[in-house]
């Protein structure tokens, strides 16, 4: 389950709560399914806060979702692991540890169920967090409610929530808050749906329906913080600091955001306004996804092809770089977040963040993985921003229309690999070989709806211009482009 890592120093004490003389002395009110280093480093860290800042007083019960082997070393360590952030914070560069707490211990439906049916019967369980990866909200039409444990996650979820009504008998009090945090659009609602079709399928008690629909809640969820997993270069050093061994050391960037679609009464419940984490109830996810997509988002898929055309290999170096880096700052400030809606402050402020993200020498983001599946992250990330601010101000940003041109001439590159789907990078030689001018390979590609979505040659002027950008980076190169670009006011 966890990652390789280097050798530790084994002279060291291991890590438990014996050894640390660390008590629990919070209550099982949180369940929650996986352990990864994503919820380890996210989830648990902020809930260990929510515990010393808000008087939260939970604990953490962490169910293993998939078959085969356990949390060995969580379990050796009692639940006990540190989190390592680093990051850039106002232009300073920071690194803290701290030593998370609030997991109890960990059940295993595969090898003993009847320990996990037993989870569901405790009284005070309220709130079910998971991260089971995008693929883990999936139907799976195979599973059925007499399984032990069924396959698929949402099917885990509906015996879970069923032996909780039937235990209970359908009191309204016994109902969870249940929190995605898979990074998928309308998690909460996906998997909301997906629990009453196993209940309908399953032929369960018509209450139990309602009992799902009326007494627990289904939370919509936005999360952001890079996770990297054991900080491989430094990781036994910094044991050596601590003065324990501790194989589940994970690491992440300072920086977080977590927004959970739920109305107000729920801050009683979840008080995360009584600590410092950016942490946010909020009546609808979809404006701050859209912030995240268009601004942290657009501006990786913007630095892919003009930072690999540089020789550029990272993110770092792209937000580094003299020139490009100017470039994209102005991109979005002057292109980017005038094409949004919304509160101006928050979005520069997003953006400021995001900047900062950028430049921290902790992490090494590679334009390469980046570039993976590019055409349908332009689509998705960089055109809505593109048609916005045409339709606002009128005309084209020259900064993103650049970029598109640029993707273009990667595709069409000796020396620069862009990683999409066979069909899309075929379509792509085609226009290049049969295309008689750069005029053409400009209007051929806009005009294919399967990429983008729509005919781009029916924006004004975007044909022109692209076929001029075209033109002008195999005569003058893309430094020079950028160069003027960041000399227009």
């Amino acid at each position: 389950m966890y990652p390789q890592v280097l050798p530790l120093p084994h002279h060291l004490p291991r890590l438990n709560r014996q050894n640390r003389g660390i008590t629990n002395p919070y209550p099982e009110r949180i369940v929650q399914f996986g352990a990864g280093n994503f919820l380890r480093a996210f989830v648990d860290w902020a809930v260990d806060i929510l515990n010393e800042q808000a008087g939260f007083a939970s604990s953490v019960v962490v169910v293993r979702a998939t078959p085969g082997g356990t949390y060995a070393a969580l379990d050796e360590q009692n639940g006990l692991f540190h989190v390592l952030l680093q990051g850039i914070r106002h232009g300073v560069y920071v690194s803290e540890t701290r030593l998370v707490s609030c997991i109890s211990r960990a059940v295993y439906p595969y090898q003993d169920f009847e320990s996990y049916r037993a989870l569901a019967r405790q009284p005070a369980i309220r709130f079910i967090f998971s991260n089971t990866t995008e693929a883990g909200i999936q139907y799976v039409a195979s599973d059925q409610a007499d399984d032990r444990p069924p396959s698929s996650f949402p099917a885990k979820l509906t015996q879970f929530l069923y032996t909780r009504y039937r235990h209970f008998a359908g009191a309204a009090d016994k109902g969870c808050i249940i929190i995605p945090t898979e990074l998928i659009e309308d998690n909460g609602s996906q998997l909301r749906e997906m629990v009453l079709r196993y209940a309908q399928e399953w032929r369960l008690e018509a209450d139990f329906s309602r009992w799902l629909t009326d007494d627990n809640r289904f939370c919509n969820t936005l999360v952001d913080r890079i996770v990297t997993g054991f900080p491989q270069e430094n990781g036994p050093a910094l044991q050596e600091q601590l003065g324990f061994e501790d194989r589940l050391l994970v690491a992440g960037e300072r920086y977080h955001s977590w927004f959970i679609e739920a109305p107000p009464e729920l801050r009683r419940e979840l008080p995360v306004e009584k600590s410092d984490l950016n942490i946010h109830l909020v009546p609808d996810v979809r404006p701050y996804r859209t912030t995240k997509v268009r601004i942290l988002n657009g501006l990786h898929s913007a630095m892919v092809p003009l930072g690999l055309l540089l020789g550029l290999e990272s993110v770092r170096q792209c937000i580094e770089h003299e020139t490009l880096s100017r470039l994209l700052t102005d991109m979005v400030f002057q292109e980017i977040i005038p094409s949004l809606d919304g509160d101006e402050a928050a979005l520069q402020a997003f953006a400021h963040d995001t900047l900062e993200r950028f430049r921290n020498p902790a992490l090494h983001h590679r334009l390469s993985a980046i570039a993976l599946n590019a055409s349908a992250k332009i689509r998705a990330r960089l055109l809505p921003t593109l048609h916005a601010f045409h339709d606002k101000r009128g005309e084209l940003p020259a900064r993103l229309t650049l970029v598109l041109a640029a993707y273009i001439h990667c595709y069409h590159s000796d020396t620069i690999s862009i990683a999409d789907h066979a069909a899309v990078l075929a379509e792509f030689s085609e226009v290049w070989q049969t295309a008689s001018s750069l005029d053409q390979v400009a209007a051929r590609v806009l005009a294919k709806r399967d990429l983008w979505g729509s005919d781009l040659t029916d924006v004004p002027g975007l044909n022109a211009q692209v076929s001029h950008y075209l033109r002008r980076l195999e005569m003058d190169g893309v430094q020079t482009l950028v160069q003027e670009l960041n000399e227009v006011p």
